[in-house]
């Protein structure tokens, strides 16, 4: 079987990393294709992956008014930027990886799903925290009724003090006008998930939260007219140091992420250069960021089945989101890698076996980006979206809530879907 051909739209970090899962999987998959409009990510990942000339592009557009040469493609591009490039080349023909979230509006979403239903293609959407081997094996407990019947579920989302400042203050999801709430650009992960694994229809939603901290108004006065971290007299005293955080992993010799959304070559003297005058050596009580910092969201499923979702900036950056499940006849509580699993009737607290397998044991967001691309190129290669569990009518119901969620935060309400 040849191996399934795939073009990359946005070769930033998310469609980076998808795409380079194709380069230990040669019989499977091999990136043919490549649009991306800044060059030195558009060259270095084609070069690393082989791509030839002819088939490098400055814009989505140029490779969709090209007849099809490939079978899927991975839509990776900025959050308002998904709608126009996914419906195009599902019109043409490529089945699609879109990575999450689905588009920043509702309508958008619903458009989307539309279309890929018109041209009958898959669609995969990247939600990667379904595919993991800790995902999989909390739905085989419930399954199994380990816990009786679920009653509730209460989820942490702990963001991270200085990923917050890097992504939601500095970073390209600071505004809603240019990104997404934050709910849609970060939420909407954790909605989704509750919605699997509660395994019912939400019903109503409502939420609270604000952007409290990262303002004008609360900038230490020591910062005095300072906008940026390299001329600011705080600096060594701010846990927000743009410094601290990128000139540290340069001298270490780090050249991942965040350094490399900083500077596409992330030495020492470059992210100095870069902080100088760019936004991500802005000043934290400076930026023209408007997203929440944290936010709290109330779920009624269909049954009666209750849920909670706490977002924070406000937390250690390290540890994944801390999940706890209470049932009839048990409690189950995780943390994205251990599990532990309370019997009411022995009265007894032990860890259970998660389980690996080759594609969730390694790799981002707990392996589920290399199992989603695992499940992805297998749907397409069979013609069967058995093996997605992101499909587009499951996200397309998420968002609902999602969105639901924001309204309901924003007009002091209950929202009922």
């Amino acid at each position: 079987m040849n191996p399934v051909r795939i073009l990359v739209v946005g070769a930033g970090d998310r469609g980076s990393t998808y795409a380079r899962w194709a380069v230990g999987q040669p019989e499977r998959a091999k990136v043919v294709g490549i649009a991306e409009p800044v060059e030195a990510r558009r060259r270095k990942l084609a070069a690393d992956l082989g791509v030839p000339e002819e088939n490098l592009f400055t814009d989505w557009r140029e490779a969709a008014a090209r007849d099809s040469f490939a079978d899927a493609a991975i839509v990776a591009t900025l959050d308002d930027q998904h709608a126009e490039p996914a419906l195009a080349l599902a019109e043409k023909g490529y089945h699609l990886l879109l990575e999450k979230p689905m588009a920043p509006t509702e309508a958008d979403c619903e458009r989307i799903v539309a279309g890929v239903k018109r041209a009958g293609v898959l669609l995969a959407v990247g939600h990667v925290l379904l595919y993991t081997s800790y995902t999989r094996r909390i739905r085989e407990l419930l399954d199994a009724g380990a816990i009786g019947d679920l009653v509730s579920l209460d989820r942490l989302e702990p963001v991270g003090w200085w990923h917050y400042a890097h992504s939601y203050v500095r970073g390209n999801w600071r505004n809603e006008e240019t990104s997404s709430f934050m709910l849609l650009t970060k939420g909407c992960h954790d909605l989704d998930w509750i919605r699997y694994v509660m395994g019912e229809r939400c019903e109503s939603v409502a939420s609270f939260g604000s952007l409290r901290h990262f303002r004008r108004e609360n900038k230490p006065v020591e910062a005095g007219e300072a906008h940026h971290c390299l001329e600011c007299a705080f600096e060594p005293r701010c846990p927000y140091s743009a410094p601290r955080l990128y000139l540290t992993m340069a001298q270490l010799g780090w050249q991942g992420w965040p350094v490399s959304v900083v500077t596409d070559d992330p030495t020492e003297e470059n992210l100095r250069a870069a902080l100088q005058g760019g936004p991500y050596g802005r000043c934290v009580y400076e930026s023209d960021n408007d997203v929440v910092d944290n936010q709290v969201v109330i779920l009624r499923f269909a049954g009666g089945k209750t849920a909670s979702f706490t977002m924070t900036a406000f937390t250690q950056y390290g540890f994944d989101r801390k999940t706890r499940l209470f049932g009839t006849r048990g409690s189950i509580e995780g943390d994205g890698s251990e599990l532990f699993l309370t019997d009411f009737v022995s009265g007894t607290t032990a860890e259970v076996e998660i389980g690996s397998s080759e594609v969730t044991e390694v790799g981002g967001h707990g392996g589920g980006d290399l199992a989603l691309m695992d499940a992805f190129v297998s749907a397409v290669a069979d013609g069967n979206a058995t093996s997605l569990l992101s499909g587009p009518d499951e996200t397309l119901e998420s968002h609902r809530m999602v969105f639901a969620a924001e309204r309901a935060r924003r007009e002091h309400r209950v929202v009922d879907l």
